[in-house]
């Protein structure tokens, strides 16, 4: 089933977005944490403005907030529908030069910008379920930004369609577009009385038919020797090396277990992403990682097991361990609405769509709006090959998204006293 008379317009849309640079940069303390992601965030304004949504605003943070006004005298759930603008710092997002890729055959896409980097079926294999499609790419320098420019040029086009299609009754909808989401701010400045939703749904997922309502629960921790510094031709039985200290403890960690390169499925891990210091002190920062949020703290404990196992090994090291939470697995908030995900599941079976309940190994917007008091699961949007050069994503899929959204609203409608 498709969307009726309707000439999909996320496709130039996409291409537009793509082109505009918005990476965001976790090192830095500013909110947006790079002002050029304003720069969509202004034209996405403009755009909703000239379709007749007059109340599209871009606080001062990069948030665009904006309305669909309700169809229907039925009193309904107000739903918003989220994506953010911003790309990984993982790879390059400037001067993207998106390419469209009519009818994919299945064979390797060679991006002319730098010939060694070759998109085949074998390296992405779901690639193989997309033959026919239009796919987009990048040109070979740079990532594409499908994620998530895909989810963002979805809902505009969703807008687009229903603002076009007034006969067709839903509730009101707010739209959502965040900064920083890459970086783990995306919801840092939200305001959620501005926002006014009750149920939200991000888009913001990978292969058709993935329909995400769990997450990981996710800490960061911190690790900190302090050592004794002394003068090095006089050091014996004095100086105690923070930085030997670090690099030993580090040294405990699993190799095959424990750490996300040897994980999968419903385990959890401890990642160390960052580390430095100088003798007289050092630090190694974690992330932690697990579904089941209890688990959290035997990572933690098991991290001092290991801190004094390092003392004990470097006398006169002492060391510490920081905690912060980061967010936690919307399942805890989505189970006490069970409709939010059924709804979705009914929507996607009505656009044709065998739905895929899936875990995300990792964290969304989502994540952190279901605790703030908007349940928010995740639905696909045909992003693969994610923070990379080879990034790439199907017309098709996103085409779907958007038919998805539509009867994900009537389903709320219908559903509605």
């Amino acid at each position: 089933m498709s969307i009726p008379s309707y000439q999909h317009t996320l496709t130039e849309r996409f291409m537009r977005y793509v082109q505009i640079d918005t990476q965001s940069d976790p090192n830095a303390t500013t909110h947006p944490t790079t002002e050029k992601q304003k720069n969509l965030s202004a034209l996405l304004q403009q755009e909703l403005i000239a379709m007749g949504i007059s109340d599209a605003v871009t606080d001062e943070f990069g948030y665009v907030y904006a309305s669909i006004p309700a169809t229907t005298s039925k009193k309904v759930p107000v739903l918003c529908f989220s994506a953010h603008v911003d790309t990984a710092p993982d790879c390059s997002g400037t001067n993207v030069k998106p390419i469209l890729h009519k009818n994919y055959t299945g064979a390797p896409l060679i991006l002319p910008d730098d010939p060694k980097v070759i998109i085949t079926t074998e390296q992405h294999p779901y690639l193989k379920n997309r033959i026919g499609d239009d796919i987009i790419t990048a040109s070979g320098t740079t990532l594409l930004g499908a994620d998530d420019k895909a989810g963002v040029a979805i809902i505009m086009d969703l807008a687009n369609y229903l603002i076009t299609h007034p006969e067709l009754e839903h509730g009101l909808i707010r739209i959502l577009f965040t900064p920083d989401e890459e970086v783990g701010k995306g919801v840092a400045k939200i305001d959620m009385q501005q926002l006014g939703a009750d149920f939200g749904y991000t888009l913001d997922g990978g292969e058709r038919g993935h329909l995400e309502g769990e997450s990981f629960s996710a800490n960061s921790a911190k690790a900190k020797f302090k050592g004794i510094s002394a003068h090095p031709g006089y050091a014996k039985g004095k100086m105690v090396s923070a930085l030997k200290a670090a690099a030993h403890f580090v040294n405990l960690l699993p190799l095959e277990s424990w750490c996300p390169e040897a994980t999968e499925g419903d385990e959890g891990f401890v990642h160390p992403m960052h580390m430095d210091g100088v003798l007289e002190e050092a630090t190694v920062q974690f992330i932690v990682r697990d579904f089941d949020t209890q688990k959290l703290l035997e990572h933690e404990d098991r991290l001092r097991t290991l801190l004094k196992e390092t003392e004990r090994a470097f006398p006169g090291i002492e060391t510490s361990l920081t905690v912060q939470e980061q967010y936690r697995n919307m399942r805890e908030v989505l189970d006490q609405y069970p409709e939010v995900m059924e709804y979705a599941a009914q929507a996607y079976k009505k656009a044709g769509v065998d739905p895929e309940i899936m875990k995300i190994r990792g964290g969304t917007d989502g994540s952190r709006l279901s605790f703030m008091g908007l349940p928010c699961p995740n639905i696909f949007t045909g992003e693969m090959g994610i923070h990379s050069k080879q990034e790439y994503v199907s017309v098709q899929d996103m085409e779907k998204a958007c038919e998805i959204l539509v009867h994900l609203a009537q389903i709320w409608t219908n559903e509605s006293k």
